[in-house]
């Protein structure tokens, strides 16, 4: 099998990333993952997100971010066919590293509370689940998807 190659996420990028999320159990598609979305949050986290490609086809993503304080990782995931190969931590590490270039040394993701693939996939590898805070929304919207 060759070799995987980890980039930068570009938006011409995101149709395949959103194909593969679509086809990912325990990953959600709402409307902020829209191109147009997805571009402002990019453009606001340079050089933080990463796709890894396989003879240039998508095959895993994780999008990074921060507010300056914390930073945030979403829609962390790896083709079923891909998985177990060090793709997923390849792409963390290289998230961690760009926050850590920006003076932040705490992350933070959500996991659906069904999906127990990744809560293990995440508890395996050191991250901590949170039992003393809990998450509330605010959807400015008539849309549970928005």
């Amino acid at each position: 099998m060759a070799p995987v190659q980890i980039a930068e996420l570009t938006i011409e990028r995101w149709p395949d990333v959103l194909s593969l999320m679509g086809r990912t159990h325990g990953i959600c598609v709402r409307e902020a993952d829209s191109a147009e979305r997805v571009a402002a949050y990019l453009r606001r986290n340079p050089g933080m997100s990463f796709v890894a490609l396989h003879e240039g086809r998508v095959v895993g993503c994780a999008m990074c971010g921060h507010d300056g304080r914390r930073g945030y990782l979403n829609h962390v995931l790896v083709d079923a066919a891909h998985r177990r190969a060090g793709i997923a931590t390849a792409l963390v590490t290289r998230c961690l590293d760009r926050l850590e270039e920006q003076g932040i040394l705490k992350c933070h993701l959500d996991v659906l509370a069904t999906n127990e693939v990744g809560k293990a996939f995440w508890a395996g590898r050191g991250w901590k689940r949170r039992d003393d805070v809990q998450k509330f929304s605010f959807i400015r919207s008539d849309n549970p998807n928005a």
